[in-house]
This record gives C-alpha cells, structure tokens and sequence, in this order.
C-alpha cells in the first residue's frame, strides 16, 4: 500500500490570502463513548517553509506505538496547538454535528487565547461539511477540504495532536472503568466493549442517546 506523505502545497497557496491557518481535524465521531475531540494546529507563513516532521501522517496511518512522539514533533513544529472536547453528554444533548461544532469552536478559541487572531486566520477543515462556523461565537473563514488530514501536513499536525490526547483519556477512563477495555478500543464498538455494555450497562460516559446494543463492530 502506498502512503501519502502529507505536504504544504495547500497551506503554502492559501497563506498568500491570509496571515494565519488554524487547522482542525476531529477524532472519536464514531466512538460509543467518552468525548468527541477536534485537534487545531496554528500555522503562518513563516512555519509554512518548515520541513515537515519526519513521519508526520493522518493520525489513522501511524501507529498507535509512534503517535506520541509524533504529535510532540507535530506540536513543536506548528506555531499553536490546542484541543477543543465536547462531551458524551454534550453529544446526547445536541447531536454529534453540533458537539463536533462545539469541540471546534473551543479548539480556536483556545488558539486565539493563545495570541492569534482569528479575523486574520482561515479555517482549513478537514471533510466536506463546515461543523464550526455557525457554532463559534464570531464570524470564521473556513474552507473545508476532503481528504485534508492525509493530504495537507498542518491537518495531519491536528489530527495526531487530538489523537494522542483522547486516546490518552480513555486510557485515564480505563482505571475506573476497565470492565469496557478503553485503554485498548478508546471507546469503540470492539466486540469485548459492546459484551460488557450488555453485562454491565451504561456508564456516564456513553453516549446513551445513541443505539448502542446494535451499532456495527468497528474492530
């Protein structure tokens, strides 16, 4: 199989337009529990002429063993970096679209608090769907590209960020609630974690509003 190592090709073209990107990529859409995540990497035009870091890809195409160390070279790199959470409540309360909106929406502003300015940036969003914009609280520039988190090295920056974090907090979940296993499927419908919803039932970190007992294995 061949694997696309991401470029700046995109950032590079786009930075001629505006002083700023902020990135996002999303992580734990499909999961049955704990919190969708969205990753958000900062870049100018600066940083765009930086070497990509070595082996930097779309969070699913690294290993879970290199995704740590990956992200720190990937958090290094770009000018900010951040991680925006909406919880499983928060999902069950307004849909996945609207939290995945909400996750993102504190990503940025967790990168303005960080000193960007956000009228100056443009939105380089992973997918065909804009989720943020009519979320955030002021008005956003947002391009939404398919296939960014493979393509465009500044998403692939975000998607391992926010990878590596909320595998991390499963893991953490994990210690109070190993009968699921989240340390090993981060929340997904691994055939060990729908058994042990059936034995054990729901935890407040399940997305209860969702069919879980017939969701399709993932693994």
């Amino acid at each position: 199989m061949t694997v696309i190592t991401p470029k700046l090709t995109l950032e590079r073209r786009l930075l001629r337009e505006c002083e700023l990107i902020i990135s996002l990529d999303e992580v734990g859409r499909g999961a049955l529990a704990g919190p969708v995540a969205v990753g958000a990497a900062m870049m100018d035009a600066t940083g765009a002429r930086r070497r990509v870091p070595e082996g930097l890809r779309d969070s699913k195409l690294v290993t879970e063993r290199r995704r740590p160390e990956v992200a720190e070279r990937a958090a290094a790199w770009v000018q900010a970096s951040a991680v925006g959470w909406a919880t499983a409540q928060e999902v069950d309360d307004i849909g996945i679209m609207s939290a995945l909106g909400l996750a993102a929406s504190r990503a940025v502003q967790s990168i303005a608090d960080q000193g960007a300015t956000v009228e100056d940036a443009l939105i380089l969003l992973d997918g065909n769907h804009d989720y943020v914009s009519r979320i955030h609280p002021v008005p956003l520039r947002v391009r939404p590209v398919i296939k960014a988190d493979r393509d465009c090295a500044s998403v692939s920056a975000a998607s391992v960020i926010a990878k590596v974090a909320r595998d991390g907090y499963m893991a953490e979940l994990h210690e109070t609630h190993s009968a699921y296993q989240w340390n090993r499927n981060k929340g997904y419908a691994s055939p060990e974690h729908r058994e042990a919803i059936r034995s054990h039932g729901l935890s407040p970190f399940h997305r209860a509003s969702w069919a879980i007992a017939d969701v399709p294995t993932l693994f």
